[in-house]
């Protein structure tokens, strides 16, 4: 939703997100939003801070108040500090000045949406915790599940290193957000690196930090993420992916708890609690030299598996119930539930994109059923074999090519819609095309 009195503004922002896939309602002014309240919930907001009849500022608690799901990002062409600010306290998720460049405002819509989807992830995991004893029918039936979770409520409260392993999608960074909020570090800061988004040549200044002159380009003192997430947690992610000789300066760091910062003559001691994870099989990793072993033993006092969903079906409906539940309460739908079909086949699919898969599904599905049960059709998923194009390729891998061929045809080739309903990172997405050979 795009709340802005100025009409080019909102013509701009309308022609620049629908080419990103994105379906935009306009809203002029603080009256046209209150008449907005009774329509669907927008995932994000683009509030400008000036507008006729109201302040953006103020019209943001009422709009918490009524959408507090919805992630804000207030608009303005007199950004400062103490504007920000109180915008951050009032519940907004940043801050964007006027005039904007349109790839950093997708982007800023992009990691909205991440923070939106984790924010309810967590929710989800926090309420199988609190079902746990009874009561309530919990979310998690699984055997393996309901290990991981009592797994995740002893080890919270202590301060040891933790791996998460688990395919894409399996909520990795959802168990980390669950330990650190339910650690006694919570209200330190949560600090987490994608190591395989980090260029290769920066990762040491990213992790360690680094004193200026230290490298081309190195214009002035870096603090590194370990000092960041000082009296926190702080989550490596996609650990296997970071240089081997990198490993081994995390491994030094780990055993004296503290870091040096490139190119810097002092060490500074660190104190925050390390949580890694990874998608890969750690005993391939190590096989093929992509994670030192001595790093391993290090990092993984305690050891969190998460199976994907094909291997707990036991959970896939408890699942979708939650999401359906909350998904149409969002859109001020009436769904009650799905059909034998649909229930059936969701059972029996193997979910290649996995927990984040499954919710994509259903919130399409509640916008595309036309009834109050959700029926096969409403859910683009795939239960037939590999076709004979997909002869070479495993059964599992059959049904996740053809489930992104025909989730390509169905977004008109936008690779970030369907990485979106697969519930995968862009990235995974490419590499995936690319290993099946998909025209795209």
């Amino acid at each position: 939703m795009v709340v802005d009195d100025e009409e080019s503004i909102r013509s701009l922002l309308n022609a620049v997100l629908a080419k990103a896939g994105y379906e935009v309602i306009e809203v002029a002014d603080a009256n046209a939003l209150q008449d907005a309240y009774n329509g669907p919930q927008p995932e994000v907001m683009l509030l400008d801070l000036k507008l006729p009849d109201a302040e953006g500022l103020d019209l943001l608690p009422q709009v918490k108040k009524q959408w507090p799901q919805t992630e804000v990002i207030i608009l303005t062409g007199n950004a400062t500090i103490d504007a920000a600010v109180s915008a951050t306290k009032l519940g907004a998720y940043d801050f964007q000045k006027k005039p904007f460049d349109h790839k950093s405002l997708i982007l800023q819509i992009e990691r909205a949406l991440e923070h939106k989807q984790l924010t309810e992830e967590t929710s989800s995991l926090r309420q199988a915790l609190s079902t746990m004893s009874g009561g309530q029918s919990p979310i998690f039936q699984s055997p393996t599940m309901k290990t991981v979770v009592r797994t995740v409520e002893r080890v919270a409260p202590s301060d040891v290193s933790i791996l998460i392993t688990g395919e894409s999608g399996t909520g990795k960074e959802v168990v980390s957000d669950l330990i650190h909020a339910l650690s006694p570090r919570s209200k330190g800061p949560f600090i987490k690196v994608n190591c395989a988004a980090l260029p290769r040549e920066l990762i040491e200044s990213e992790l360690f930090g680094s004193v200026k002159g230290a490298f081309t380009g190195a214009q002035s003192d870096r603090e590194g993420l370990f000092r960041q997430a000082q009296g926190g947690t702080l989550l490596l992610d996609e650990l296997a992916e970071m240089r081997v000789d990198t490993q081994s300066k995390l491994l030094r760091v780990l055993q004296e708890k503290e870091v040096r910062p490139v190119g810097g003559r002092s060490s500074y001691k660190i104190d925050c609690r390390l949580i890694a994870a990874t998608n890969q099989v750690v005993e391939e990793a190590i096989k093929a030299g992509k994670l030192r072993e001595d790093l391993y033993y290090r990092i993984s006092a305690i050891s969190i598996s998460l199976p994907p969903l094909r291997e707990r079906r036991e959970d896939i409906l408890p699942l979708a119930n939650s999401f359906l539940k909350r998904f149409s309460a969002q859109a001020g739908r009436v769904i009650n539930g799905y059909t034998t079909t649909a229930a059936d086949a969701m059972r029996k699919y193997d979910w290649p994109g996995n927990v984040r898969q499954l919710q994509n599904q259903v919130q399409r599905a509640v916008l595309m059923c036309e009834g109050q049960l959700v029926d096969l059709p409403d859910l683009s998923i795939n239960n037939n074999a590999a076709t004979q194009d997909d002869q070479d390729l495993t059964l599992l891998e059959g049904m996740e090519r053809n489930t992104i061929v025909q989730l390509l045809k169905e977004t008109g080739g936008n690779k970030l819609e369907t990485a979106r309903r697969l519930g995968i990172g862009r990235q995974t997405l490419y590499n995936k095309i690319k290993g099946y050979n998909i025209e795209a």
